[in-house]
């Protein structure tokens, strides 16, 4: 049986809460060790993922809407998507940008301490969406009382809500797997988040939607509205944590 260091522990347990470890209080390490130690999780927790290209799991820019990676079908798909706000009340997806242009932010679950640096990120800039008339959303795979959590742990500047089915994700075609799981730089990532004081909550983790469905699930971020169908800018994450240029969504939405 392999035997985790506990800085391999917290980035395997964050990464997918199924796999549980001992070690569960934040821990942190050097930086010299950081590179070290992500590798371990791709060999320990998924030998096969040891010669993944680097190309495979690099960041990728937003993609505009016309170029026909947002097809119609898509977009009819949406129409028919439902989310839930923090009261419960059944929502379809394209009604938050209908009457208006709105960043949209998907989470990969509501307890992901990628997520909550995301939030962030983005709440940084909602001054500016604010003079332009933007909204600022997230949404996260799991249920209504997940995401309350969530936004009262957060603080969360923008609306949020839930999306229990994972409709809209798939709608999208969010990417899932392994392979967009564990990376190096996924792993070196959460290191440095926990470092600024970032935390993963465990409870939210390893309830059981999230283990069962979300553990695997990638995200992504767009600029859609106003209009149902009008989608302007999307990037999808290629792996976790991969933030697109907070300035290229400034410049997609304001």
């Amino acid at each position: 049986m392999a035997v985790l260091s506990p800085s391999t522990a917290l980035l395997t347990k964050t990464l997918h809460p199924k796999i549980t470890t001992n070690h569960r209080a934040p821990i942190f390490i050097n930086k010299s060790t950081a590179k070290h130690e992500s590798n371990k999780i791709i060999r320990i927790c998924s030998p096969q993922l040891s010669n993944t290209k680097a190309s495979a799991i690099s960041g990728s820019p937003g993609i505009e809407a016309g170029s026909g990676l947002v097809s119609e079908d898509t977009t009819n798909i949406l129409d028919t998507v439902e989310v839930l706000d923090l009261n419960g009340n059944a929502i379809p997806i394209s009604d938050l940008w209908k009457d208006r242009k709105a960043v949209v932010a998907f989470a990969r679950h509501f307890g992901c301490v990628l997520c909550r640096k995301r939030a962030d990120y983005l709440a940084a800039k909602k001054d500016i969406m604010d003079a332009s008339g933007v909204a600022l959303i997230l949404i996260g795979p799991g249920s209504v009382d997940q995401a309350k959590t969530f936004s009262e742990q957060t603080k969360f500047k923008g609306e949020v809500y839930a999306d229990p089915s994972h409709s809209s994700y798939k709608a999208l075609q969010f990417v899932s797997g392994v392979s967009t799981t564990f990376t190096p730089k996924a792993g070196l990532k959460i290191i440095q988040l926990y470092m600024e004081g970032y935390r993963q909550d465990w409870k939210l983790s390893f309830e059981e939607d999230t283990v069962a469905k979300g553990g695997w699930q990638q995200g992504g971020i767009i600029v859609a509205g106003p209009g149902k169908t009008s989608i302007s800018y999307i990037h999808k994450d290629k792996e976790a944590g991969d933030d697109p240029d907070i300035e290229d969504i400034i410049k997609a939405c304001c």
